[in-house]
């Protein structure tokens, strides 16, 4: 794998082994307990599951013209930041429709970990895929970006 995207997959990857062992401290009742409609933590888990593999699925359809995108430039760079700038005020933002109402929630962590693993192990695949020149083109085209 690119050393780039190794060093991102591998902190990626870290803070899931985090996550996952906050939630191996959860009973099946408290990973899907939910207060006033809001989504229970498995919910949530659900949601970060799902969001990975559809925005995989994205990549994988793009990767295989790679060859006929053009570089990013400045003005991708400058949606980006804007992209995380908003992900870390405190506003909530309505889930795209792809991902339907409410994501899927999981009876237990086992499920949570047998699913996220699966979709990990996906990922690792896909990222093996770029070469140095590829992360500089226009493949991912974020749903609200």
């Amino acid at each position: 794998m690119e050393p780039t995207l190794q060093k991102l997959f591998s902190a990626l990857e870290t803070q899931r082994q985090g996550l996952i062992e906050e939630l191996k401290s959860l009973s099946s009742e408290k990973l899907n307990h939910n207060v006033k409609g809001k989504w229970s933590v498995s919910e949530i888990v659900g949601h970060l599951i799902q969001a990975e593999t559809l925005s995989s699925g994205y990549i994988y359809k793009k990767i295989n013209a790679i060859n006929e995108v053009g570089n990013t430039g400045l003005w991708g760079e400058m949606k980006l930041w804007v992209f995380i700038i908003s992900q870390r005020l405190p506003l909530k933002y309505k889930a795209p429709k792809s991902l339907g109402d409410r994501p899927k929630s999981y009876p237990d962590v086992q499920a949570v970990m047998n699913d996220w693993n699966n979709n990990r192990q996906q990922l690792e695949k896909l990222l093996e895929k770029f070469s140095a020149d590829d992360l500089k083109k226009k493949i991912y085209r974020h749903p609200v970006m």
